[in-house]
């Protein structure tokens, strides 16, 4: 049996989400835009899978938009506050996922201001920097920064960076898709403007997703065509996957205390058993850190290199970063961004409820066996 140890990259399907995926294809195929029988059955089903959405992030129904998924969600955002709410310049991170930097680099060229604020060696904003940023300047102003990152699990102050931005009149922007459905989020509390999130996070369906646009600051549509998504965004809706998504959503808050007791002791028994059987061991991101990700920095060896591939060949999905990132051999953004040793070699094991403690332990013992072991001594957090 294969071990999955990459859960920040994609979860398994819940057998929940896929039976109501399958009956869905089954029974419902009208085209919810269709005013007849078979239509409006679909739209009831699209209604209540946003009031689910809605209900699980304390939000208005009107203000939860279905999009295919984190990317196009994090575009919208950032493309339409530049269109459509006057926004001349965005502040965000050199740490946030290549949906969010390349689209920055697209609104730059097109002449918008982009700054980033400084991020620490853990990867976590200097609010002091973020303050004296927005003090600067009198362009209206985009705050984009991910809630959790996606490669060293670092978190983000949501509701301090949303004071700040509230203070000194600056939209918010954050890219949530590896914490929805892993904590609380109340977007009427935070007073956010735009939050992202994505089904295949928590165990829901690929190629959905959605975002929130408070309902204060509404945009024009993204995507042109019909009249979808109360004119939002054109195209028919990925009616299975919304409702994968919803019941996805609905699982992970009410199962979350349990899954994430679970998930923390398998992160912090995994972090005690590399400790003590790897000397030179480091882990990146702060301590207060997403509780789903384990990123580890090993010292070079003659092995590292072919870590990765040796992992995979014995049957062992973990990742080096992200997973949008496959293919390149120019190494993770983040890592460079941290300034750290390029001879290390960082592995980034991320969990979810499905995991087992004997699964860390195979783990381990394979990683033993590729790399040199060495007595117990203490692992040290970069810093």
């Amino acid at each position: 049996m294969r071990i999955y140890f990459d859960n920040a990259a994609t979860t398994p399907l819940d057998e929940r989400v896929i039976t109501v995926m399958s009956d869905t294809m089954r029974e419902l195929y009208g085209n919810p835009s269709s005013i007849h029988a078979e239509g409006r059955q679909v739209r009831a089903l699209i209604e209540r899978a946003r009031k689910t959405i809605a209900n699980a992030l304390n939000a208005s129904i009107g203000e939860i938009f279905f999009t295919s998924g984190g990317t196009e969600s994090n575009n919208m955002a950032l493309k339409c506050a530049v269109r459509d709410l006057g926004v001349q310049r965005v502040i965000s991170s050199p740490l946030e996922h290549h949906c969010v930097l390349h689209t920055l680099d697209r609104l730059k060229a097109a002449g918008v201001a982009v700054e980033y604020v400084r991020v620490g060696a853990c990867g976590t904003v200097d609010y002091d920097h973020l303050e004296t940023l927005l003090q600067t300047g009198d362009t209206k102003t985009l705050v984009s920064l991910m809630h959790a990152n996606n490669e060293i699990g670092t978190l983000l102050d949501l509701e301090r960076t949303a004071a700040l931005c509230d203070t000194y009149g600056a939209f918010l922007h954050s890219d949530t898709v590896q914490t929805v459905g892993h904590y609380p989020i109340d977007v009427d509390a935070l007073n956010i403007q735009f939050l992202s999130g994505a089904a295949h996070k928590f165990h829901g369906p690929k190629g959905v997703g959605f975002i929130y646009i408070n309902g204060n600051h509404l945009i024009q549509p993204f995507i042109d065509g019909g009249a979808q998504e109360r004119n939002m965004r054109g195209g028919t809706e990925n009616v299975y996957g919304i409702a994968g998504m919803a019941k996805a959503i609905e699982l992970a808050y009410a199962e979350l205390d349990e899954r994430r007791a679970k998930i923390e002791g398998l992160r912090t028994y995994m972090r005690e058993r590399l400790t003590e059987r790897f000397e030179g061991l480091a882990f990146n991101g702060a301590e207060q850190a997403l509780y789903t990700v384990l990123s580890v920095s090993f010292p070079p060896s003659a092995n590292t290199d072919m870590l990765l591939l040796s992992l995979d060949i014995a049957g062992i999905s973990a990742s080096g970063g992200s997973a949008c990132s496959s293919g390149s051999d120019t190494g993770s953004h983040v890592i460079q961004a941290l300034d750290q040793d390029p001879t290390r070699k960082t592995i980034r094991f991320s969990f979810s409820h499905l995991n087992t403690r004997e699964e860390v332990d195979r783990v381990v013992a394979e990683l033993v066996q590729l790399l040199p072991a060495a007595q117990a001594q203490p692992a040290r957090t970069l810093a």
